[in-house]
């Protein structure tokens, strides 16, 4: 099992970050000095921090999905760029072509991280928000300014795909993706239904 101890890591961590705040030259000299410098500052805090997490940390499956890591964020950034032009596009249009609807998503993921983490590139997404998730049904509920619901889950899907790898799932990218349940009304429904109620109620 590949280990390392877990202090230097993030001693060296806070290093970099020292050197994004302070902002130095771009002098041999003047770089060197603030990574010395953030070094000590680093190292010396991680150290006397060391015994509130663990002294170990298990790296290897983190090496094994650095290059999916890096593939999921290069197509978050895509996704990210071209529905900025998408939404101003249908904003700028004299017709204004807008149909929003909700979807709901069945996931594959299952660990709290990887759907945290599909949840909010959705809703950082210009376009889609993340509306809910449904534990029992393992769905979030997706809206989305316009397109049709295997359009708003394409580009989720090839996340998805990823984040299997990435957080270690025990589906892999080529099984099936699950169905949305139809036998049941989804929460959006019954909030639209609710919704509906609370007008009659008003009225009368």
């Amino acid at each position: 099992m590949s280990e390392r101890r877990t202090w230097p890591l993030n001693g060296l961590a806070l290093a970099v970050l020292w050197l994004f705040v302070r902002g130095p030259s771009l002098s041999v000299t003047r770089f060197a000095e603030e990574l010395i410098i953030g070094l000590g500052v680093g190292m010396t805090l991680a150290y006397s921090v060391r015994r509130f997490y663990a002294p170990r940390v298990d790296v290897s499956g983190g090496l094994t999905s650095f290059p999916y890591a890096v593939v999921y964020v290069a197509l978050f950034v895509y996704e990210l760029l071209t529905a900025n032009l998408e939404v101003a596009y249908r904003v700028l249009h004299p017709d204004c072509p807008i149909d929003p609807d909700v979807v709901e998503l069945p996931l594959r993921v299952r660990s709290d991280l990887a759907i945290t983490t599909i949840a909010n590139s959705i809703t950082l997404t210009p376009g889609t928000l993340t509306m809910d998730y449904d534990s029992d049904r393992n769905s979030l509920y997706v809206h989305s300014l316009a397109g049709t619901p295997a359009e708003v889950a394409a580009p989720i899907r090839r996340w998805e795909d990823y984040a299997l790898v990435i957080f270690d799932e025990e589906l892999d990218p080529g099984d099936p993706v699950p169905e949305p349940d139809r036998t049941t009304g989804s929460p959006a429904d019954s909030s639209s239904t609710g919704d509906r109620g609370g007008g009659d109620d008003d009225g009368r």
